[in-house]
């Protein structure tokens, strides 16, 4: 094997490395690496240190004219290079910021009213219907519902503690009283569950930043197992170490379109719809601006405003000269 077939091999032990050592979740590892083999297999296998500024153009290029990827999908590939670059090969030459990204489409969240949240949610059962309802209910995030554990649902402050939520940030939203007793009745499946990994010789957890380490018995504690555990114990991939992870997010989502095609809704709804509507029907409800950018984790209250586009009053909340 020539060096420069090995080169490629070395530089993705030398990303992964770097990515662990930043505590980037797995997810975000294996799309980084994917990001950067294809750009530099697009290039023939040349070394990036061998490239720079017009090769990184041409491949952003290729990805929005050849592969018609949305500008999210070209402003990840984007930042996964530069993350090359910067943390790996440790290169941050002017040229870098001048890289152009990706204009993002400004669109109008797609939002259900009240009455299809309940007609969506009728059409769910079990599991997924607690999962959807906290979505909504919450206003959490696909993969904050997900990895949801033990400790973070507190029903005596009845909320939800959503931790190193989208930006590394902690929060507190709102439990919905309507589902304490599904989901007092899931906590003890999992404290079921979790017993039975014990005595199994299991029963530790994936735990994030080195808690585990930190904190000897952490990982086989209840209060840190996931709210909605996996049917099955799994490899970490990372470690060795088996474990019984989250479920897969697949489910849900399936589950949820299944549900809106059910109900008769005309909209492209999804997982994070329900999210869009849980933000603007709080806002029909007279919820202060501020309030809901806090529940929903929001840096920007930009990002909070677009919901004010779609409340009950008409474009730009004028009302149709036709209704007067």
């Amino acid at each position: 094997m020539t060096d420069s077939a090995k080169r490629p091999h070395k530089l993705m032990d030398q990303v992964s490395d770097r990515l662990r050592l930043g505590h980037y979740s797995l997810r975000t590892e294996r799309t980084y690496l994917a990001w950067i083999k294809r750009f530099i297999l697009f290039h023939d296998k040349r070394h990036p240190k061998d490239m720079g500024k017009p090769e990184i153009e041409a491949y952003l290029t290729h990805l929005a004219v050849d592969r018609h990827v949305a500008a999210s999908t070209q402003n990840q590939a984007l930042n996964a290079i530069l993350y090359l670059y910067r943390q790996v090969l440790e290169i941050d030459l002017p040229w870098m910021d001048d890289v152009v990204r990706a204009k993002r489409p400004e669109r109008i969240p797609e939002v259900l009213s009240p009455q299809e949240v309940g007609r969506l949610l009728a059409q769910l059962e079990g599991t997924y219907k607690l999962m959807a309802s906290l979505l909504y209910g919450s206003g959490l995030r696909l993969m904050e519902v997900i990895r949801l554990r033990v400790k973070d649902v507190d029903f005596d402050y009845q909320q939800i503690v959503v931790r190193d939520g989208k930006g590394a940030k902690d929060r507190v939203t709102p439990l919905p009283a309507s589902v304490t007793a599904e989901l007092k009745a899931q906590l003890d499946y999992v404290a079921c569950l979790h017993r039975d990994d014990l005595k199994a010789g299991y029963g530790a957890v994936y735990l994030p930043n080195a808690l585990a380490t930190k904190y000897a018995n952490a990982e086989h504690e209840l209060a840190g197992q996931y709210v909605f555990p996996s049917s099955r114990l799994s490899t970490d991939p990372r470690s060795g170490a088996t474990r019984r992870h989250h479920v897969n997010e697949k489910g849900l989502q399936q589950s949820v379109k299944r549900a809106v095609r059910r109900a008769g809704i005309n909209k492209k709804a999804s997982c994070h719809t329900l999210r869009h509507s849980f933000a603007t029907h709080l806002l029909e409800r007279g919820s202060d601006i501020r309030t809901v950018q806090e529940l929903l984790g929001h840096k920007n209250v930009q990002t909070t405003m677009l919901y004010t586009h779609v409340l009950k009053r008409g474009g730009h909340g004028v009302v149709s000269p036709l209704d007067a």
